[in-house]
């Protein structure tokens, strides 16, 4: 896949295209992007998917924290295992939210050379939300664009598919039911910082994670069984996030994990944290060795949780 940015000093060649921010790149989008690779195939043209770096409303509200499933990186690497041709990534200024439907897929036209625009079935854009696929079609036969509608996404149960609902089972601690929607394991990328060393004293060494985006979505507190991807080698660990209760160190909230078999200093190095399945809530235990019993039998139950 090739990333072209509006600044890409490339003639851009005619393609099929869909658009959309594509948080988490989840089921519901590799399927309009197999759709997409699919009229592409048959109209012999290159495949696009168009996106943006920063979610639209971050752009227009400040103040607004969008939750991420992906950063921005994140999403290009899910977006290249699609197979699609190229990711244009789209920079969303108040500029590109005052324009119409119309004027926007003209600009996709005439600068970009989309020759065929899939839309999602649920999707509206441009400044004037009341505007729907019936529209996109009119205005696409002014320009000479192609316009189709995606069909939608079957997931063959009760539940439907979209960054959301993932972040909805994210926000619950159900990274099971969240890594159904998305094809794989949610992750979080960051770097491994300095703790409260309490781990170490009670015979659990931990690595704690600083999170490479602070906008991305981080699960609810609790225990989870999870994968440590370091220097490309994966090893099995449990994870806590949460406030140490029973240890009462600090009011910050902390992503720490201990990694099994594993005792090398990694302060400062990159790491990923892929969750596997929630185990238990955040307790508060009366006594440091009451912790420390649980922590044994966590470790046991991780384990059997990994080993399957």
């Amino acid at each position: 896949m090739q990333l072209l940015t509006e600044t890409s000093n490339i003639t851009f060649c005619p393609s099929v295209a869909t658009i959309g921010f594509f948080d988490g790149v989840h089921r519901g989008h590799r399927y309009l992007i197999e759709q997409v690779r699919e009229v592409a195939a048959a109209r012999g043209l290159a495949s696009s998917v168009i996106t943006f770096p920063v979610h639209p409303r971050k752009v227009m509200q400040a103040d607004y924290r969008p939750e991420l499933l992906t950063s921005c990186e994140e999403k290009v690497a899910l977006l290249a295992e699609t197979g699609i041709d190229y990711c244009m990534m789209l920079e969303f200024t108040p500029e590109v939210a005052r324009l119409s439907a119309k004027q926007f897929m003209h600009i996709l036209k005439e600068r970009y050379q989309i020759q065929v625009l899939v839309v999602g079935y649920d999707h509206r854009f441009g400044h004037n939300r009341s505007e729907g696929f019936e529209d996109y079609v009119r205005y696409g036969q002014e320009m000479g664009m192609e316009v189709l509608l995606a069909h939608a996404y079957s997931s063959g149960e009760n539940i439907t598919v979209s960054s959301s609902m993932i972040r909805h089972f994210l926000q619950q601690g159900n990274v099971s039911s969240a890594a159904e929607c998305l094809s794989y394991n949610f992750f979080l990328e960051g770097t491994v910082v300095g703790g409260y060393r309490v781990g170490r004293k009670i015979g659990f060494p931990t690595a704690n994670l600083r999170v490479n985006d602070p906008d991305k979505i981080i699960p609810a507190d609790g225990v989870y069984a999870v994968y440590v991807f370091l220097d490309g080698v994966r090893y099995g660990g449990m994870l806590s996030i949460g406030y140490r209760p029973t240890l009462a160190n600090g009011t910050d909230r902390s992503i720490e994990v201990n990694i099994f078999h594993f005792s090398a200093d990694i302060y400062n190095q990159p790491m990923r944290i892929s969750f596997v399945r929630y185990m238990r809530p955040e307790l508060k235990f009366d006594s440091v060795e009451e912790l420390i019993a649980r922590i044994r039998q966590d470790e046991t139950e991780v384990k059997t949780v990994l080993e399957k």
